[in-house]
């Protein structure tokens, strides 16, 4: 199930300066929960596991499954939508996965979504995004105008702005030492920038749903910053220090101006 992936010198250079201690790990199969004989696999490999737990008061009934999953025993690596590459420190040492559904993707790109994995594992970030919101998401999702699944989609994509407002002067920080890298950082945002130059008109005129749009907004915040692309409003105010110190609290605040001033509706 897990093969130790062999990493080229510049990963390795990423790896020992943000997470010395990681293991990055091929897996035969796409996953997010680990079921038990797979991650007693796992276990094997790791010195100690400590599973993240998170209190199920948090999750409004109305919650999607895979939300209460993640307040439940399982073993949850990860969440639906995350991509082909994602980490736990649930474990000692902390994992980094990639999955089978990045052989379609350039090897490149695949090393920059390594490189970001690496980097999220040494940063002091919460795994998931209900670790983020902790008991605000209750308020979050009670205060939510959209239904169970896209309130879902829209406070897992404010967790990765989040995570991109932390991270994003680091990949900028790239472009003399780890130039390839960089390369890849600034290719991916000129792919997103004309698709967020039409998100807000495409809001204003119920071209896409609100969760949609954030989804990829959030997505291109750590594409934003020095050298970076620029995000439309309302979602440019996601890519700002204030969001980076105040996080869920700003999080909330934020969604329940962006909904008032909208007009979003179920």
């Amino acid at each position: 199930m897990f093969t130790e992936h062999s990493l080229d010198p510049t990963l390795a250079a990423v790896r020992e300066r943000h997470a010395p201690d990681a293991v990055v790990l091929e897996t035969e199969r796409d996953f997010e929960t680990l079921d038990p004989a797979v991650a007693e696999q796992l276990g094997l490999r790791a010195e100690r596991l400590d599973l993240v737990a998170y209190d199920s008061q948090w999750v409004p009934e109305s919650a999607p499954d895979a939300l209460h999953e993640l307040t439940s025993e399982a073993f949850t690596v990860g969440a639906p939508g995350d991509g082909g590459v994602t980490w736990t420190r649930q474990t000692e040492p902390p994992f980094v996965f990639i999955k089978p559904r990045t052989t379609s993707s350039p090897d490149a790109f695949v090393d920059f979504l390594v490189a970001t994995a690496l980097v999220e594992t040494g940063a002091d970030l919460p795994e998931q995004f209900l670790g983020f919101f902790g008991a605000r998401y209750l308020e979050f999702a009670e205060q939510s105008p959209l239904s169970p699944i896209d309130t879902y989609q829209l406070a897992a994509a404010l967790y990765e702005a989040y995570k991109g407002v932390h991270t994003r002067d680091i990949f900028a920080g790239w472009e003399a030492e780890h130039p390839d890298l960089h390369a890849q950082w600034i290719d991916a945002g000129e792919r997103l920038q004309p698709r967020l130059d039409g998100l807000s008109r495409e809001l204003a005129e119920n071209q896409t749903s609100f969760a949609a749009a954030a989804e990829l907004a959030c997505a291109a915040v750590r594409h934003t910053g020095p050298g970076g692309i620029e995000l439309p409003a309302p979602f440019s105010a996601l890519a700002t220090d204030a969001y980076a110190e105040h996080g869920s609290e700003y999080a909330v605040q934020w969604a329940t101006r962006t909904f008032d001033a909208l007009g979003v509706e179920r």
